[in-house]
């Protein structure tokens, strides 16, 4: 009998990719959402990817009663893998209160359900984030946590907080936290892929929207940063590479692998690229120019961060494989096939 494999979050860029990467493994997905930043579509393009239907409810994790209810009802889930959060770094500074309740509440409906159901194994998505902006680089996960610069980051941390107390109260509980850099791509297939509702607030998917002519430029926060450029520097990882780390992290925790019963993994490249960079690497493997401006600041964001993943690659035997070109082109293959089926521009 096939492992059941909780995705809460399953529809959105990073769980629909890591459903894909379970349900190849040989595990049964049972995806929750509220389709708040994603669509139900996704569902269908999973099935068509792996030629397997996963599970679908319609449920918003932050509503503790139909929370219950949705647990009530598979009582054989092996592991839950918790996405289920907002996470735009500028949203949340707008809009902290609602940031705050829905993505801790969603993880205390979770939790206190893992307790109800006699489920022990939880994967958490976490961010770095929670490192603020840290004094030295790459940041290991040895690195001091700082205050967030963000409501975001700081529910990210709290999260955390949260999961490593309970861990300590129930020592049947086994947990793990990835810790992601900024994910970036698409599925090799072109048929999953990050998709945000609106304007996007990733830098990826607003290049892409950019280069098909959806925006009429792409703006880039700041110019006046201590970096050589004097663009922001981030760890940009593959979004399939990003949900392998997540099955891997499953697979510890049913085989009972870990060292401890809370543990916590860097999951990045462990280099840095600029704004800039990642513009001119994208005209160049595309061949598509791009019209940009620099703008001010945007307020919650970092100057710089990468990733150690020594720890991670040790670890976990787990490693980012696929370059920064490659990652580009499949997040431009992934534009082109979904931009003929948008009529409306003002839709995305």
């Amino acid at each position: 009998m096939k492992k059941q494999i909780l995705v809460a979050g399953g529809t959105g860029y990073i769980g629909s990719h890591t459903a894909v990467e379970l349900q190849e493994k040989g595990f049964e997905v049972i995806i929750v959402d509220n389709l708040s930043n994603s669509c139900f579509e996704v569902v269908d393009s999973i099935s068509k990817i792996t030629g397997i239907r996963p599970i679908f409810s319609k449920i918003d994790l932050s509503e503790k009663y139909s929370t219950d209810n949705f647990f009530d009802n598979y009582p054989n889930i092996s592991a839950i893998i918790h996405f289920a959060a907002y996470k735009a770094v500028g949203e949340s500074v707008a809009k902290p209160l609602e940031y705050y309740f829905n993505n801790l509440n969603s993880l205390m409906n979770i939790i206190s359900n893992m307790k109800r159901h006699n489920i022990n194994n939880l994967v958490f998505s976490s961010s770095c984030t929670v490192y603020g902006q840290p004094a030295q680089l790459p940041v290991t996960e040895i690195t001091e946590r700082k205050p967030s610069e963000s409501p975001y980051g700081n529910t990210k941390a709290i999260s955390e907080d949260i999961i490593r107390d309970c861990c300590s109260a129930n020592p049947q509980l086994n947990c793990i936290a990835l810790r992601y850099f900024n994910p970036i791509g698409a599925h090799p297939s072109a048929l999953i892929g990050e998709l945000p509702i609106g304007v996007p607030n990733n830098l990826v998917p607003f290049i892409t929207q950019t280069a098909a002519g959806i925006r009429k430029e792409l703006s880039i926060f700041g110019n006046d940063y201590n970096t050589p450029d004097g663009t922001a520097i981030r760890d940009y990882i593959n979004v399939v590479d990003l949900a392998k780390a997540h099955v891997v992290a499953i697979d510890r925790l049913l085989n009972k692998k870990g060292k401890s019963n809370y543990e916590f993994f860097n999951i990045g490249t462990g280099e840095g690229y600029s704004v800039l960079q990642l513009v001119k690497t994208f005209m160049e493997v595309t061949g598509v120019n791009l019209s940009y401006k620099i703008v001010g600041r945007r307020a919650g964001d970092i100057e710089k961060i990468w990733a150690d993943t020594t720890f991670a690659n040790q670890e976990l035997g787990w490693k980012s494989e696929t370059t920064l070109e490659e990652t580009l082109k499949s997040a431009w293959e992934w534009e082109k096939n979904i931009a003929h089926s948008v009529s409306n521009k003002d839709e995305r």
